[in-house]
């Protein structure tokens, strides 16, 4: 069976409720007759507002970070309870940028990732290297790591999706180009096969996260191991549609 492609949406810390609501609205009839899975991961603070503006849309509401205890002495923390009260279905994990602002590592990403499918969230859990990673040929050996680790314990790994995003592209125009996605995300496929099983990994949904935008996003989604993006700056005004509608 074929894999849905997904296409979701980082706001990042971007957006105020008038100026989300205002893209949504924009956006609703533009992706209707959409093929793919669709979201939005919004601020947290945005979540109750964006998922009222998306009903009945093809949009769904994702959420940018989780904490990996129900509840507690966390300040500034959201649980995955909280998430799931306001109906929201994804929820990213991992971040390059959470990484390496907020100290997120394999352990919590694993952490989080394994409450998230607890509560029956889709986390949208992140790999990727960096520019001094993949030009000292440690690709495979971060990838690796960032797999076997992140997702120690998983049962089912087709409960989540792998988003890859070479850290050296994001935010700075940089793309991989479609040979290079596909090569990594192929072997992102291959290591998941080694850990979960061939026929468990071909159905895992990998998106491509590395600035897709409208320009270069049916190269990208011509590649048979790319089932999707984790698009940032392009999800933040109404190009967001031509990458869902990458196929037409």
């Amino acid at each position: 069976m074929a894999r849905k492609p997904f296409i979701a949406g980082n706001w990042k810390m971007n957006m105020t409720v008038e100026s989300g609501k205002q893209l949504i609205a924009e956006l609703k009839p533009l992706v209707k007759e959409a093929k793919c899975d669709v979201a939005l991961c919004v601020p947290a603070i945005l979540i109750p507002a964006m998922v009222k503006a998306a009903k009945g849309s093809k949009i769904k509401i994702g959420a940018q970070n989780v904490h990996f205890a129900e509840r507690g002495a966390y300040t500034g923390e959201i649980s995955a309870e909280m998430l799931k009260d306001y109906g929201v279905k994804y929820v990213i994990i991992g971040h390059s940028e959470r990484r390496q602002y907020f100290g997120e590592t394999d352990d919590t990403v694993n952490k989080r990732t394994l409450t998230a499918l607890a509560n029956g969230l889709t986390p949208i859990v992140c790999v990727g290297e960096t520019l001094s990673e993949r030009e000292g040929n440690q690709t495979e050996k971060v990838l690796d790591k960032q797999l076997t680790e992140g997702l120690n314990g998983v049962e089912d790994v087709t409960k989540l999706v792998i988003a890859y995003e070479p850290v050296w592209a994001i935010g700075t125009g940089k793309t991989a180009t479609d040979e290079q996605a596909q090569e990594t995300i192929k072997y992102i496929r291959k290591k998941l096969g080694k850990l979960f099983g061939v026929k468990n990994a071909n159905k895992v949904k990998i998106q491509y996260g590395g600035s897709m935008n409208a320009g270069n996003c049916k190269g990208l989604m011509a590649q048979p191991d790319i089932d999707g993006g984790l698009i940032g700056g392009a999800s933040l005004k109404t190009d967001f549609a031509t990458i869902v509608n990458f196929d037409k």
